[in-house]
């Protein structure tokens, strides 16, 4: 009997862990963009038919992360 005092001790401890774990990350705004890495894969296809187009690519790049780290934020 003392083993299922001490197991739902365990499973109430561990829940409410995660449960402040869930509180500090929504605070932090975690989970406040849920649209955007849906539509992000729709943008894909553009960029790389501009790099194609370009004969200097390494620039290009450069500049395209920029613009993806500019659309993320």
């Amino acid at each position: 009997m003392d083993i299922l005092y001490l197991m739902i001790l365990c499973s109430v401890s561990l829940a409410v862990v995660f449960l402040v774990v869930f509180i500090v990350f929504a605070r932090k705004g975690q989970f406040e963009d849920d649209e955007s890495p849906a539509v992000r894969i729709l943008f894909d296809s553009d960029e790389t038919k501009e790099k194609k187009d370009t004969g200097n690519n390494s620039d290009k790049k450069k500049e395209d992360n920029n613009k993806f780290e500019e659309k993320s934020e």
